[in-house]
């Protein structure tokens, strides 16, 4: 089974940077692509960012020059760097997974929590 573990969130001043990590294991197709969602209190989940299996990356508009998804080369991590955080940047944060045989279609439903089968439990970001 494929396990998910997000880390690194935190409290940080408004304007600070944070960078959240996501291990995977239990990936023996190396075809997947994963995002980064976030959910305010009392809001629904949204799409931050994500990276096909080719390493194209998208962005939602509200963190696009601000956030940056990355890669290893084994693909069995994947990173968020949070610079110029705000406090509407306040979430708990989420990584998700899935198989995507096609990055075409995976680049018209990224920000769609119906398109992930697999995510972990979450880390905290905080900006005051």
């Amino acid at each position: 089974d494929v396990q998910l573990v997000e880390s690194g969130g935190g409290s940080v001043q408004a304007g600070g940077s944070l960078r959240l990590s996501c291990v995977a294991s239990g990936v023996s197709y190396w075809r997947y692509c994963m995002g980064w969602f976030r959910q305010a209190p009392g809001e629904e989940r949204e799409g931050v960012a994500a990276i096909d299996a080719d390493g194209t990356t998208s962005y939602a508009i509200s963190v696009q020059g601000r956030f940056t998804i990355t890669r290893d080369k084994a693909r069995d991590l994947v990173y968020l760097q949070m610079n110029g955080l705000q406090p509407e940047d306040t979430a708990m944060y989420y990584c998700a997974a899935d198989f995507c045989p096609s990055t075409a279609d995976f680049g018209r439903t990224w920000h769609r929590a119906r398109s992930y089968s697999y995510w972990g439990q979450g880390t905290q970001v905080t900006v005051s």
